[in-house]
């Protein structure tokens, strides 16, 4: 029989109805259930995609003589830590701060209050060396309940007392932590050392940051795209192309089908942990197509446009939004849905070409994952692309015969903020309209199901607030509200569909969502809280000012109020932004690869950003010629706007910027003072930084 968790609209939760675990879902109900009968809460947190959590469930949660001892000795809350960030944040920080480390699924035992007590990721089913079984756990939890409560109740309360106080934390390693503070936004000073420690710490001869595993790090990459557009360091590029070559040639990259896994578990991005997210593949697909627009790169260009048609068909939901993962498994083992032996590829392509795709993709008798599989790997070009193109369509069709991997169908407000951004500017670049059209169906999805209905009626602030809500299933509104990650988020992507569209509704919303952040998440001392101040109250109110897989809800919202600044020329949201862009000083200069998308939004800042009115009749050709120009800019973070004159265009930006001798016109700005006019596209590619 199903348990509690067959009502919940998360995906992942639902992955675990069938469990023998009497599961809660987050809830007071649930704390009041612990005070009752006077047991520990068991806190499970993972997600749709995790492999180990997927491995902890079939190990633990569904056998009966397990979920017999959880549920006699504890209240068991289960959490997707997709849906409730704020939750993960606060008891991720626990259990960093106790054990040293963090990941998922993470496990936490909590006080009834919620005040937790001991800490840990995956537990096996039977003890390893250095690591108890999960039932040897729970028995010596629950003795220790029995005879030690009032010690445990202090230790509960005094990880939680010593964790408020640490403050937002900079955080390099697992076990290496500064307390964060504010102060002045970076200066160029700042930004060269920061892309100097990158130096440092760049791995030249295989691409990345750092030794296995290797993330993707994306944000790092745009920030050095913005650096080498600001200072023209060969450098900062060419970390950037070795980068992204290396992971788009590596098992990293999906060679059949496009798209990004999450990570890979060795150095040279061969193998991926195979589970594919939205956001990194959102914010990835930013990161090649500005690498083309900033070089022309046609592998560039390739990359960019398979991730994006990737996204469009495995991704996009009914509704129109972006589901929020695809599964590491399929069949109940990683990566089964991706590998291959040389002998299944000369049984799909025959024996000659098989033979030559098995060299063109590496795949070996040997093989380089699990069980004499491979993954494909395309090291070096094919001699022959129409070949190659041809073997790939078949491989990918044969490849659609295999069990797929689950999709979380969950729309995360946040991703899908990346990723309107992303097919936005993707769109207009690559002269897809199909793109562009993707990202509005996104933005449309989020305006009619996550925002509230007073959002889109004007008059600013809103009162009261404003909200914005995490996620959605099928089109059904969830029920958690939105942290900080999903307003800024979801401000960038609006404000990248204004910029490539001209439609001053987008800017409009973006400034409602700011205006909610700037009255409900700050900090009192120019940063901002990840949760506002009407959401729920947890044990402690979590700040993270760190970049990790995705922007922070603290550089995410300074970003976007730095292009809002930029369009409409408020010194209210520009200085926000710069409060905001303080604690990144301190990152900038110990660990930079924590605040990418913040040392990006500070070379914005410092470039400007360049503000670019376009004015002209919409259907005029020299319109559009001089709007592309400028969306082909390489200046760092510039806001540009396109409108016609005679109308009333929301952007001050626009207004007051006439027609040149009855011609379309664009003017290039910093801080609203503008240089001359032009009406030639090479003039403006002049200005913005665009190839010609």
């Amino acid at each position: 029989m199903a348990n509690r968790l067959a009502r919940s609209a998360s995906p992942y939760l639902l992955q675990h109805q069938d469990n023998p675990v009497d599961w809660w879902p987050w809830c007071d109900e649930a704390f009041a259930e612990a005070r009752r009968r006077e047991v520990p809460v068991l806190l499970s947190v993972g997600y749709a995609a995790c492999h180990w959590c997927h491995v902890m469930a079939h190990e633990s949660f569904e056998d009966e003589a397990t979920a017999a001892l959880m549920n006699e000795h504890f209240v068991n809350i289960k959490v997707d830590r997709e849906e409730r960030p704020d939750v993960d944040a606060v008891y991720m920080q626990a259990t960093q701060a106790m054990t040293g480390h963090g990941g998922w699924p993470m496990t936490v035992f909590c006080t009834p209050d919620g005040k937790p007590f001991f800490c840990g990721t995956y537990f096996p089913k039977t003890p390893r060396p250095g690591m108890p079984s999960f039932r040897q756990v729970l028995v010596a939890v629950a003795e220790a309940w029995r005879n030690r409560r009032e010690e445990i109740e202090r230790v509960g309360a005094e990880v939680v007392r010593r964790l408020s106080e640490r403050g937002p934390l900079v955080e390099g390693s697992a076990d290496q932590a500064d307390r964060a503070g504010h102060g002045a936004p970076p200066g160029a000073e700042d930004l060269e050392l920061a892309a100097h420690r990158l130096l440092r710490e760049f791995d030249a001869a295989r691409g990345g940051f750092g030794e296995a595993p290797k993330f993707p790090p994306s944000m790092t990459l745009e920030q050095l795209l913005r650096h080498w557009a600001r200072t023209g360091s060969r450098v900062a590029l060419d970390m950037v192309e070795r980068t992204c070559r290396a992971m788009a040639r590596g098992g990293i990259y999906d060679q059949l089908g496009g798209g990004f896994a999450r990570y890979s578990v060795d150095a040279d991005w061969v193998v991926p942990h195979f589970e594919k997210m939205l956001y990194d593949n959102a914010l990835l697909l930013r990161v090649y197509t500005h690498w083309w627009r900033a070089t022309g790169d046609g592998f560039a260009r390739r990359i960019a446009l398979e991730t994006a048609d990737w996204l469009l068909r495995d991704l996009r939901t009914p509704e129109g939004g972006f589901a929020s993962a695809l599964d590491a498994d399929s069949e109940g083992v990683e990566g089964k849905y991706y590998v291959w032996t040389p002998a299944q590829l000369r049984e799909v392509l025959g024996p000659e070409e098989g033979d030559w795709a098995a060299e063109v993709f590496g795949v070996t008798a040997e093989g380089t994952f699990e069980h004499g599989t491979s993954v494909l790997q395309l090291r070096e070009d094919p001699d022959d692309w129409a070949r190659y193109a041809a073997v790939r369509e078949r491989l990918l069709k044969a490849r659609a015969e295999r069990v797929p991997p689950a999709r979380d169908d969950k729309v995360v407000a946040a991703w899908n903020g990346l990723a309107i951004a992303a097919l936005a500017e993707a769109g207009a670049l690559f002269d897809r309209p199909d793109l562009v059209e993707a990202a509005l169906g996104a933005a449309d999805l989020l305006v009619s199901v996550h925002l509230e209905e007073r959002c889109c009626e004007g008059g600013r602030p809103p009162h009261p607030p404003c909200r914005l809500w995490r996620t959605s299933l099928g089109g059904r509104r969830g029920e958690n509200a939105g942290v900080l990650e999903d307003y800024g988020d979801v401000a960038e992507g609006f404000l990248a569909l204004y910029a490539v569209t001209g439609e001053d509704s987008w800017l409009t919303l973006a400034g409602v969502l700011l205006d909610v952040v700037l009255a409900h998440f700050g900090d009192g001392a120019g940063g901002f809280y990840d949760t506002a101040d009407f959401a729920e109250r947890l044990v402690l109110r979590p700040q993270d000012p760190t970049d990790n897989a995705t922007p922070s809800g603290q550089s995410a919202v300074a970003g976007a109020l730095l292009t809002y600044a930029a369009y409409t020329g408020s010194a209210r949201h520009r200085e926000a932004a710069e409060r905001a862009l303080g604690v990144v000083t301190k990152l900038a200069r110990a660990y930079p690869r924590f605040a990418g998308w913040g040392l990006a939004v500070a070379e914005a800042l410092l470039d400007g950003p360049r503000e670019v009115a376009v004015v002209g009749p919409a259907g005029d050709e020299r319109t559009r010629r001089l709007h592309r120009v400028a969306l082909l800019g390489t200046a760092p973070g510039a806001a540009v706007a396109v409108g016609d004159p005679a109308g009333e265009p929301e952007a001050a930006l626009l207004r007051d910027r006439p027609l040149v001798d009855g011609r379309p016109a664009a003017y290039v700005c910093r801080h609203f003072t503008c240089q001359a006019p032009v009406t030639e596209p090479e003039q403006l590619a002049g200005q913005v930084g665009a190839r010609q």
